[in-house]
This record gives C-alpha cells, structure tokens and sequence, in this order.
C-alpha cells in the first residue's frame, strides 16, 4: 500500500490547524452555532452578525522550517513549486485546493466556512483568507488568473465562472494531485500524443553544446533543423539527459488535430513540469495553430522543437534557440548498426556498407535493425544483407505513396538490353548513391550554393527505349524502392499549383530513402520556350522549379523526357549524370526479342526473331508490348507462340503507333498483320 509523502502530511497538518482556527473565530461569531439547519439557509441574525464583523482574513499557518519539511527527498510539492516557479503564496494557496483531495474531511471543513454544506471545495475567497490575506488583496488574486503559473500550467483549476470570483471554487486536476501524493502514471489525455524516450547509444554530435545551452544558458525554446537523415529526437533526448532532465516525446501533428489543441498543449507542458522533463515536439509543418505554440511556450519545462523547414518567428511568441541536426556520418551509423545486431552478423557482412544509400537516424536504424533481425530469425539464418536492407526499407515514410506510385524492383542488369557505355553510365549512377555520402559529405566535394547532398540524373530518350526500366534497376541494386511521379498528372493550369504540387512531393520524399523517378517530364519541358506571353513565362517558371528542387533534393532523383533538346545547358549543369537512351538496333532488337519470350514461353518452329529484329524498327518497351500480346493470342488458342501471333502483334503495335503496315516491312507475312 503506498502512503502520502510525509512531507505533504506536515503540510496538510499545518493547514488543518489553521483551518481549526478559522473555524473556532467563526463560531465565535455565528449566532446560531447549534442550528441543524445552518449553511441551508440565511436567517436575519447571521446576516446581522455578518454586517457587524465584516469578512477578514483569518491567521495564516506557520510556514514549515526547512529541516522538517522543504528539501525533503518525498517532498514532490517543494520540487513542483522550483520547477514551476510558483511563489510561497502560489504553494499556499495549492495546498488548500489539494486537501479535500487527500483528507475528506477538509470538505466537511470547507462546507463549514463556506456556510454552504453543498460547496464543499475551497473558494477563492476562502483561500486568500486562510493564507492571511483580505479577499479584495489585488496582487494575491492575481495568482488565482490567468497569466499566473498555477493557472497557466492548469495546477489549479478555477470552476463555476459564471460565479463572482470570491466564490469560484478550487480544484487541483487528478493528475496533479496523484503525482503530489506520490504516484507516477501518466496523463491519461497524452495517450497517443506525448511518451516518455530515453537517450540510447553514445550522444549524437551537438548534443553536449545543447545540454550546456540547456543547463547554463537557460535556454527554454530550442528548434532542431532536421535535415534528411538525422534525428532531432535522439539528440534532443540525448541533450535533455546531459542536462538533467527526462524527455517527453511529442507527436505534434496528432496535438495540433485535436479539437482542443491548445488545452492539450498546456497539459503537455505540465506533465513535464511535473516530472521534471523537457517536451522534444515535432516535426513541425508550420501549419500548426499559434494558440500550440502559445501553450508550449508557457512555463518553465525546456521544449525542444523539431521540423525540416526554416523557423519562421511568427509561429511563437518566444524566439528559439537556432540548431542545425546534420546526418550522422557513415561511421556513426556503421556503429549503431554493428551495435544493435551485435553477435547476430552473417560472417563478413559489413553493415555500413551494404546500407551506405539509406541516410538513417540512430532511432530508425535501430527500429530498422530489429526488422532485420526479425526476418532472418524467420528464416532460420544470421543476418545478411537482404534483412539489413529490407529492413531498412520498413523505415521510408507512407506519406509519398499517396502522391506517386511505389514500384518494388524486380528487375536486375541482366535484364537490361543497352549499349556498353549506356550501362556504364546507369552503374556510375548507382556508385554515385552509394558513396555520395562520403564523396559529399565527409569530402565536401559540393561546398556551399545551397545544394543538397542528393544524386540527379537524366534519362533522355524516345518512349519505349528503357528509361524507367533502367530506373528501377538501379534502384533494385541499391536495395531501393522506386517511386514514380507522373508529372502529367502535377501540372496544374492555375499560375503556381504546379510548384506547390511538386513542393508536397519533395516534402515527403525527404522521409523516404528510395529512387525518385519524374516520368513524362515532357509535361513540363516540352512546354518551355522563348517568353512571348505569360502563359510561356509561367511554363519556364514550372521547369526551372522542379530543376532547382531536384538540385537540392537529399536523395536519388532521376528525370525522365522524351524532349532532351529542350533542356538548356543551364538546366543540364545542374544534373549530375544525363543519360541518352537509343533506339535498339538490330542486334539489339533481336536480343529484346528472345529476353522478352523468356524461357517459359512455348514457342513453334516457325519463329523467326531475326526476319522480326531485321524487319521492324521498334524500341524495347513495344517489343514487349508485342511479346505480350502474342502470348495472350497463342493462350487464348491452347498453342505455342508462332510467327501468326507475333506477327499480329506487331501489327497491333504498329496501329497503336499510328504507323502503315507496308509490305516492304512485313514481306511474306502481311496478311498475317491484319
């Protein structure tokens, strides 16, 4: 059984010998002291007897000395009233709003010098007096308002306002008055909104220049700037621990899409008042109601936001301390990862490098190790780079998929038909994915201009050449999902939707580690040209937005067109790799031929790939569109795939294209295409 703390028992004690004063004065002065019926109603000789003596205040009670009471290990009010800077009357008058709460009898009490048996809290008039002070004190009432710390962090709260305020009752929140008597659980309305989070691992960089901020400084607003792969809620948490406090993790967006958002703010704020914790809150959008930050702003509990955008000095009243939270470097991550999977490492995987694309924070590597964990206990097997990456992937953010559509890469290079510098180009590109943060970062090889630490390219070639085929093969080398955007479906007619459209995209792309593809970029390229009117001078505008945001995007963007004569060499320069996919030639075509039948096609004796690679001039993607078609003709017929269906197919292909079916293409088999 847990008892009160005895420290807040010598204080009720105190209190209830004043109250036993103040009882005594007022039988003193009550005519009808023996009445059953008193408090129920008014008789003609109390009123007498209240016009004669007035309402002072009645005798305070002794402060307690600071070796029986204050300082006292169990003493939770002494430590609430340091933390919430509450004065010796802010604790006074919150000792007596608590007592009803712990003894019952304080009721019958309040009840008694209330002279109402049904109000059987203490008002605000009824506190001034016990705390020695005349109920018309101004200074005294204004720490029973708004603006005053038990009222602002709710310790106290004010009921009945529809009452004078001499007669508005007291009371101390359930909350509040649990944690005074000793106990823990928390705030039942913070479920799903704020948790508790300790620091792991070793302190992340800048974490000890924050605890001291923090500690020496007293600093009480701080906003980390998040950027792509880092975690401004482990170094927050870390920063927090150095400096002596817990941390209490805010999800922000579920606090802002409360009906009540504001309140619950405040009660974020006091549960870290009460247990000693700073508030780490995020990620912020900016889209947040200014009461939040209002709220959040209030008290003493150090709140530490978070967020990847710039901090704008209209969102609090306060002005924050500014920090900037880079990525861990490759070798940190290397050693959160060795130490979360440590003796569970298939012999001579290398974590850092199996995992070198994925730009992860501490907490999502070690969510994303457990993952992998899992899965290769599944299996039966020790943890290899398959689990370490398909754990990793488990950590991309769902908020992309809703504006592009996901592709899990089934592909590989020996899928793709492409010249030899082609290929090596589309390696070059995925060496650069992986080393970029080494190359950028650790090397500082693009320093300053604002430009990310991300990987641009353009796939520049005619429909059909391989463009987003290529795309997802670089991302499954990486271990990378591929995300397609179809920048048809972006485009907006209304001036300046585009860029917003695009802006949402990038956005949630920053918590995502995948490959970025923008496909029918001609939606917007193909628009650009010399300015004659506004329409021209907008288009211009939309092209230039999306190359300057790819330019400082953190991740893999790759640029699909059909139209590469319309970018200009500002534009390409900007692009670290531009790739130029050619139509097959024959021999080509004729291996796109055979690797689209695959093995598992049956097919007659009569097919002939080379008269199709020689005869028709078609790219890789209607090559396939052909292979497919014919193995549904031939499916639909119970027979082997034969020159009748695949001749009809290109015929098919050929209508799709708008092109003729001439004999000098088709020879021997033109009626066949039809």
């Amino acid at each position: 059984m847990t008892h009160p703390p005895s420290a807040l028992l010598r204080r009720l004690q105190r209190l209830e010998q004043a109250v036993r004063t103040a009882v005594a004065q007022r039988r003193d002065t009550d005519p009808n002291p023996d009445d059953p019926f008193r408090g129920l109603y008014l008789s003609d000789e109390t009123l007498d007897a209240t016009l004669a003596s007035g309402r002072g205040p009645y005798v305070p009670w002794p402060e307690p000395n600071d070796e029986a009471t204050a300082g006292s290990p169990d003493d939770r009010l002494d430590a609430l009233a340091r933390a919430a800077e509450l004065t010796p009357l802010d604790v006074a008058l919150l000792l007596v709003a608590l007592a009803p709460d712990v003894d019952s009898r304080f009721e019958q009490f309040y009840g008694y010098l209330n002279d109402d048996v049904t109000r059987r809290r203490a008002t605000v008039g009824l506190a001034l007096r016990l705390c020695g002070l005349p109920e018309a004190a101004a200074a005294a009432r204004v720490r029973l308002a708004a603006g005053a710390p038990l009222i602002d962090l709710r310790l106290v709260q004010v009921d009945d306002p529809d009452r004078p305020v001499l007669t508005r009752a007291l009371r101390v929140p359930d909350r509040v008055s649990a944690h005074l008597l000793g106990a823990d659980a928390p705030e039942p309305l913070l479920a799903g909104v704020a948790e508790p989070v300790d620091a792991q691992g070793q302190p992340p960089p800048g974490a000890t220049e924050l605890a001291q901020a923090l500690a020496r400084a007293g600093v009480r607003l701080a906003y980390l700037r998040e950027r792509p792969g880092a975690s401004a809620l482990a170094l927050g948490a870390a920063a927090l621990d150095q400096a002596g406090h817990t941390a209490l993790a805010v999800d922000l967006a579920r606090l802002a899409d409360s009906p009540h958002a504001a309140e619950l703010a405040t009660v974020v704020v006091r549960e870290a008042v009460l247990t000693g914790a700073g508030v780490v809150v995020g990620p912020v959008t900016g889209t947040e109601p200014w009461e939040v930050w209002a709220q959040l702003s209030t008290g003493s509990a150090p709140v530490l936001a978070y967020g990847g955008q710039t901090w704008d000095p209209a969102w609090s009243p306060r002005a924050p301390l500014q920090v900037e939270v880079a990525p861990l470097s490759g070798a940190d991550r290397a050693a959160v990862w060795r130490e979360t999977l440590a003796g569970t490492l298939a012999e001579g995987v290398d974590p850092a490098a199996a995992t070198a694309q994925f730009i992860l924070g501490a907490p999502a590597i070690r969510r994303a190790a457990s993952v992998a964990a899992q899965l290769a206990a599944a299996a039966g097997e020790a943890v290899d780079e398959s689990h370490l990456r398909a754990g990793a992937r488990t950590q991309n953010a769902a908020g992309l998929e809703r504006l592009a559509r996901r592709i899990v890469p089934e592909v590989s290079w020996d899928d793709l038909v492409l010249p030899g510098p082609i290929l090596a180009l589309l390696h070059e590109l995925a060496g650069r994915a992986r080393h970029r943060d080494r190359v950028l970062r650790e090397w500082r090889m693009r320093p300053g201009g604002g430009r990310g630490h991300g990987v641009t390219a353009l796939f520049a070639g005619d429909s059909g050449t391989g463009k987003t085929m290529s795309a997802e093969v670089v991302a499954g080398s990486l271990g990378l999902d591929l995300y397609t955007v179809n920048l048809a479906t972006v485009v907006d007619k209304y001036v300046g939707e585009t860029e917003k459209n695009l802006e949402r995209i990038f956005a949630e792309a920053a918590g995502v580690n995948g490959v970025l593809l923008f496909d029918e970029a001609d939606a917007i390229f193909g628009k650009r040209s010399e300015v004659r009117d506004a329409h021209d001078r907008y288009a211009n505008i939309e092209s230039a937005y999306l190359l300057q945001r790819m330019e400082t995007f953190d991740g893999l963007a790759v640029l699909a067109t059909n139209l590469r004569a319309n970018l200009d060499e500002a534009f390409t320069r900007r692009l670290d790799i531009v790739v130029d996919f050619p139509v097959p030639d024959e021999e080509a075509r004729g291996a796109l031929w055979e690797r689209c039948l695959g093995g598992r096609v049956p097919r007659s004796n009569d097919v002939d790939l080379d008269f199709l690679a020689q005869a028709f001039e078609l790219a890789g993607g209607h090559i396939r569109s052909a292979a497919v078609t014919a193995a549904y003709l031939a499916a639909g017929q119970s027979r082997p795939v034969g020159m009748a269906e695949l001749i009809g197919a290109v015929g098919r292909e050929y209508r799709k294209l708008g092109r003729l079916t001439l004999e000098s293409e088709f020879g021997p088999y033109l009626a066949l295409a039809h």
